[in-house]
């Protein structure tokens, strides 16, 4: 049996063991840390490394959250943007256009680009003949009918002109223009034209719409209008020309509306006739009808090309009845698509009493009457300012017929037997066809106690001072 003391002496031998291999380990052994102290550090480590991945988590959380608000924001602009960009243009579109609803094709007839066939210019006709009637009006029957009575005027005249070292020297130049035959009588056929396309001419012909040109004479101008009719004598004309020739229907230019069609037939350029369509753009025009605005008048404004040459020309409604006298001279060429024209209704009395004028050829100069005046224009400017009366106001009488007849200065001419008198231009061109010697009707205004009396003067032309 074992004895328990001895199994004390063993532990104790063993106790005594430990303590002495205790004391002799190292001393780094012996610092240690608790285990108490080792799990708390352990612990706070912990709940450091919970605490960052919670703020990492939390963070993420947000930045996703963030990040998916951004998306829907930018959705919902762009959404927005896009359903308004079309409602405009769905607006825009349906203003610009409207389309019927049942001219819209059901889906199963919607073809691409690609598989529409191109249609015949008659399955066009057939399918939507009153839009191409509306796009493009044949005016074929109207030209017809109308181009026998347009005529095309070549005016030639001999020009002075200055050269550079100061020199003058006169040239011959040729103009174009038209005409509208408008009557003839026992001998002669009567052509209305503009003042400007026959003025100065030394020689004037006129090409008929089968090519024969003959030659023209002045009957009569009235230069405060624009307007002069000329005569070719039918003895000139041969059968041929005679039947294809046709006088102009005048019709109502005071019962024109304005958007309703208008053609214009004419020399243009001097290429020979041409047409060209329109509208009549504005009734009523107060245009200044030359360069110095010395003459106003009330005017048809037309969007048909009216170019050089077709001044003279005829401007004609639907039916082919002539509704103007074309004059580029008037609007220029300056603005396009604004023609004009001298309505017929204020044309054609005046034209009227042109066409019984006795027909008169230019004299030698050397033949050529003097009248005995010098003279300054009365504009419209002055009749604006001074409220005088439009014409040739005498600044001096010298000796002669005038003198004698009784005209004095400060009267205002008027008129030359019977034709209007504007400027002194006016009044020279009358005096080419009348010889020394003719007697004339003059007409004046003279003042009297602030107001102007018409006379009368009937005046024996004199000889030029240089053939004296």
């Amino acid at each position: 049996m074992v004895d328990y003391n001895t199994e004390s002496e063993i532990g104790g031998e063993q106790n005594n063991i430990s303590q002495e291999n205790q004391t002799n380990r190292p001393y780094y052994q012996y610092t240690e840390t608790p285990y108490g102290s080792l799990h708390q550090e352990e612990q706070s480590s912990s709940a450091r490394r919970q605490v960052k991945e919670k703020k990492k988590s939390s963070g993420l959380l947000k930045r996703s959250i963030l990040a998916i608000f951004l998306g829907l924001l930018l959705g919902v602009s762009a959404s927005a943007g896009f359903l308004t960009i079309q409602y405009l243009s769905e607006l825009f579109d349906s203003k610009k256009a409207p389309v019927a609803q049942e001219e819209i094709a059901p889906e199963s007839q919607i073809v691409t680009e690609t598989e529409k066939e191109i249609p015949t210019q008659s399955e066009i006709d057939r399918i939507n003949p009153q839009t191409i009637t509306a796009v493009v009006t044949d005016v074929t029957d109207v030209v017809e009918k109308v181009m026998p009575s347009v005529v095309s005027i070549t005016n030639t005249a001999t020009i002075t002109q200055q050269s550079f070292w100061g020199q003058r020297f006169e040239r011959e130049a040729q103009s174009s223009g038209s005409g509208i035959i408008v009557g003839e009588n026992d001998t002669e056929l009567l052509i209305a034209s503009n003042n400007h396309v026959v003025a100065e001419s030394d020689s004037l012909k006129v090409q008929f719409i089968n090519g024969t040109v003959a030659e023209a004479k002045i009957k009569g101008t009235d230069s405060n209008v624009d307007l002069a009719v000329i005569a070719v004598k039918l003895e000139d004309l041969d059968v041929e020309t005679k039947n294809e020739i046709s006088i102009a229907t005048l019709g109502d230019s005071d019962i024109l509306k304005v958007g309703e069609p208008a053609i214009a037939i004419g020399n243009a350029l001097g290429y020979g006739q041409s047409v060209t369509t329109g509208v009549i753009s504005a009734l009523n025009r107060q245009i200044e009808m030359d360069e110095e605005g010395s003459t106003t008048g009330t005017l048809i404004q037309t969007d048909a090309a009216i170019n050089p040459g077709n001044s003279g020309g005829a401007l004609l409604n639907m039916k082919g009845e002539v509704i103007g006298i074309n004059s580029n001279k008037i609007g220029g060429s300056t603005i396009e698509g604004m023609g004009y024209a001298i309505p017929i209704s204020t044309a054609k009395p005046i034209v009227q009493e042109l066409m019984i004028r006795e027909t008169k050829d230019k004299v030698d100069a050397a033949k050529k009457g003097y009248l005995g005046i010098s003279g300054l224009n009365v504009t419209e400017d002055v009749v604006r300012m001074y409220g005088m009366p439009k014409g040739v106001y005498v600044t001096q009488v010298n000796e002669g017929g005038a003198k004698k007849a009784g005209m004095l200065k400060g009267d205002i001419i008027t008129s030359f037997d019977g034709s209007s008198v504007g400027s002194m231009e006016d009044l020279q061109g009358y005096l080419e066809y009348y010889e020394a010697g003719e007697t004339v009707m003059v007409t004046v205004l003279r003042s009297s106690s602030g107001e102007y009396a018409e006379m009368n003067l009937l005046i024996t032309l004199g000889a030029q001072p240089e053939s004296r």
